[in-house]
């Protein structure tokens, strides 16, 4: 009987899967046979090699070859002839026998076997001198004279002195002819415009396709070694630019990741695989020209010059700044791809250099990088190294690196509408479309396909914002641990303006423990007294800006710093502290308008009239914002009106040199000063004053345009600004030249004394006297 088999058939994956291993395993013994066989056959030609080197050391060569003595009549009458021409021995002398007896007993050339194998001296390389030695070294012909050369002055180096050598010129060479200078000038403008016409067609050439002329990046970046002395630094130049705007058009919109080795071994389509070459060459030649742009900073920070002299150093400058322009465009223009990074930290260390023009580059690429940065990875790269860098510096660096904090966008965020901004775009079929195009299914579908579409990208939009709002915590972490870094170790150092300005924005993000011990270092900042005005400003704002964020929960009165505004008010004039106005002008609107409810009727109405007395002598732009400023406080506590009657409002006498708001009595005063800011020479400080004297109504005659209604304080300041703005005053009213411009303010104010002089003397017999000269006191103005 035939035995049954009872071997299970495999299933087809099992065939499959053994199949493959079987097939690996195929492949892999074939390349382990040929690396054998290869191995194999090295060990043997080495083996080889080295048996002819061998071979070639022990064959001794013969001096001659001599042919074998030929045998006959002919060689036996060759021996006779040379016996008959031989000397007979008795004919020689007795000293001349003797001295052939003694010579052939020495081994030499002449008494040796010819046909001997055996080298010549191979018996006397013992004994042999060094002088014997040198005489069989073999002799070289003198071709070419040897030419002689002039010591120049040496070098010292690190490394010690280099003798410095030159050819002396022949005499019987004949000269270069020599070139005029408009020849030379013609010679290098030529050269120059070969070098633009090449420049030209390569960048033309990989801008219309640059897959298939990656290669000419190659031959573009090569032309930064460009060695003519009369067009090095120009075409150098226009390749860093040429390279930076190249770049810019052909990169993609993506990052390039290398590949891994499987996806290397993987088989891929033809458009793929031109794909991958063309990407991994794109990124080779640009890491190659960012290498190089820093290489030109690198040489011109250490003074260094290459070797060939073709670039001085004065040069090396302008290199410098085309590099470095070259490397901020890259830095805003593609932050997303390779090497960013890198880019970053070539470009913040720079921020604190010495040279004014490189630092103000890198500055305003920092602070576009900023500005146009939506999800915050950029940004957070960035406050990163430029928190090394302080810490490393030991704190001296320039305010200016703490000042780019400001351009960081964390404090305006719409997380909304950044999120619509980042979330894809996708356009959806209308109605008519779908209707025209599609049958009753295919709506069906494209409805159901669309709703779930929408469902994806909100979620891919609460995720970026979710992502945001991580990078952004981490980004204000790195700021306040600088900042209070800076506040702790070095209160006295350059750094802490832009520290206070930094806390003044960022403030309202501080978390709520460290609420009490802020306030209490910027009010000992302020009451050391060794801080700047502006420095005490900043330290104002930011405590109020602690106290309107989450501050609003603790019960913390701030009245000292209300107190301290009010009393250095009058620091402020037309000089170089009017630019304070600013900062003046938010402290105003912190402490004021937007903690109404905590302001009492006594302070407001301190602060207005002492804010009108400080309008009499600022320049325009700030009279015009402190003046906007009063008619919002005017509009924000009712009983303001009070100022604006001549009359006194209960018990008391106005106190201008007291320095405490609440107990100046303030309510027994008057507006005066809105009388001479409504005869000023500037147009806008007069409709403002004009304004206010009605009681600032929102409708009517006494309105405000919408242009000047609508705008807040900071930014009418901040519009009418002396600095490049072009004003055409009335005829009537001011001297077209500049610099008569103060002068006939002060003739037009002059009048106004004289005017409210004579009408209140004539008014003392009817109306309740009055000390006019009194409140002119108070106005600052005598």
């Amino acid at each position: 009987l035939k035995r049954k088999n009872t071997k299970r058939v495999p299933s087809f994956r099992k065939l499959l899967r053994t199949s493959k291993i079987k097939l690996d395993n195929k492949l892999k013994n074939k390349q382990y046979k040929q690396q054998s066989a290869a191995k194999k056959y090295r060990k043997e030609q080495k083996k080889l090699r080295q048996a002819v080197r061998d071979a070639i050391c022990r064959k001794p060569f013969p001096l001659e070859e001599y042919k074998k003595k030929t045998v006959g009549k002919f060689s036996d009458k060759q021996e006779k002839d040379e016996e008959e021409d031989a000397l007979p021995l008795d004919m020689m002398d007795e000293d001349d026998l003797k001295l052939m007896q003694d010579l052939a007993q020495k081994a030499s050339f002449i008494t040796r076997d010819l046909s001997s194998n055996e080298p010549v001296h191979i018996k006397k390389k013992k004994n042999e001198s060094v002088i014997d030695r040198y005489e069989k070294m073999p002799r070289r012909m003198q071709t070419e004279p040897e030419k002689e050369l002039i010591h120049l002055l040496p070098i010292k180096d690190k490394g010690g002195i280099i003798p410095q050598t030159m050819e002396k010129p022949d005499a019987n060479e004949e000269p270069l002819p020599v070139l005029t200078p408009e020849e030379m000038a013609a010679q290098r403008k030529r050269k120059l415009q070969e070098r633009k016409t090449h420049i030209a067609a390569l960048a033309a050439a990989i801008l219309s396709d640059p897959e298939n002329h990656i290669k000419k990046l190659k031959e573009l970046r090569s032309m930064l070694m460009e060695q003519d002395p009369y067009v090095a630094v120009i075409v150098r130049k226009l390749v860093m630019v040429s390279l930076m705007e190249i770049f810019k058009d052909i990169v993609p919109s993506y990052k390039i990741r290398p590949l891994t080795e499987a996806e290397k071994a993987t088989k891929v389509k033809k458009e793929t695989q031109k794909l991958r070459e063309f990407e991994e060459g794109l990124v080779s030649q640009y890491k190659f020209y960012l290498e190089n742009l820093e290489q030109t900073i690198k040489d011109w920070k250490q003074r260094k010059l290459k070797k060939s002299n073709v670039i001085s150093l004065k040069a090396y400058k302008g290199l410098a700044e085309i590099a470095v322009k070259c490397l901020c465009e890259l830095l805003v223009a593609l932050p997303h791809f390779n090497f960013h990074n890198n880019i970053i930290v070539l470009i913040v260390p720079l921020m604190n250099d010495t040279s004014k023009k490189i630092s103000e580059l890198c500055f305003e690429a920092v602070k576009q990088l900023f500005k146009q940065d939506k999800l915050g990875i950029a940004s957070l790269g960035v406050v990163k190294v430029i928190s090394g860098l302080v810490k490393g510096r030991n704190y001296n660096v320039r305010p200016e690196v703490l000042k780019v904090f400001l351009h960081l966008r964390i404090k305006e965020v719409e997380l909304k509408k950044d999120s619509e901004d980042i979330a894809p775009k996708k356009k959806f079929m209308t109605y008519k479309e779908k209707r025209k195009n599609l049958s009753r299914m295919q709506r069906k579908w494209k409805k159901a396909e669309e709703k779930l579409e929408r469902e994806l990208l909100e979620a891919e939009a609460s995720e970026s914002k979710e992502k945001k709002l991580k990078l952004h915590t981490e980004t204000l972490n790195i700021v306040f641990l600088t900042y209070f870094r800076i506040l702790k170790k070095t209160q006295n150092s350059p750094l802490l303006p832009a520290v206070l300005e930094g806390l003044a924005k960022f403030a309202h993000l501080i978390n709520v423990e460290f609420f009490d011990d802020l306030l209490i270092v910027l009010h000992s900042l302020i009451a050391s007294g060794g801080i700047t005005y502006r420095e005490t400003l900043h330290c104002i704002l930011s405590a109020f800006h602690i106290l309107s964020g989450q501050g609003d929960v603790l019960n913390i009165d701030p009245m000292k710093f209300y107190t301290h505004l009010y009393k250095t008010l009058f620091s402020l004039h037309a000089g170089g502290t009017n630019d304070d106005i600013g900062i003046v002008l938010q402290c105003l609107d912190v402490m004021l308008t937007k903690r109404r409810k905590q302001v009492s009727q006594q302070r407001a109405l301190a602060f207005v009239k002492r804010l009108s007395t400080l309008g009499l002598h600022v320049l325009p732009n700030s009279s015009i914002g402190i003046l906007a400023t009063n008619r919002v406080l005017m509009h924000t506590f009712p009983k303001m009106d009070l100022l604006l009657d001549n009359e006194s409002q209960g018990s008391g006498v106005y106190l201008p040199e007291l320095e405490e708001p609440e107990h100046c009595n303030a309510q027994n005063t008057a507006l005066w000063e809105l009388h001479l800011l409504q005869r000023h020479y500037h147009p806008i400080v007069q409709k403002f004053a004009a304004h206010l004297i009605v009681g600032a109504p929102a409708e009517g005659s006494g309105a405000l345009p919408p242009d000047l209604s609508r705008r807040p304080a900071t930014e009418l300041f901040e519009t009418y600004s002396m600095k490049g703005m072009t004003f055409n005053p009335p005829v009537a009213s001011v001297t077209p030249r500049r610099k008569d411009t103060f002068s006939q303010r002060d003739s037009f104010l002059n009048e106004e004394l004289n005017e409210l002089l004579q009408k209140h003397n004539s008014e003392t017999a009817m109306h309740k006297p009055l000390d006019f000269a009194k409140h002119l006191k108070e106005s600052s103005l005598l």
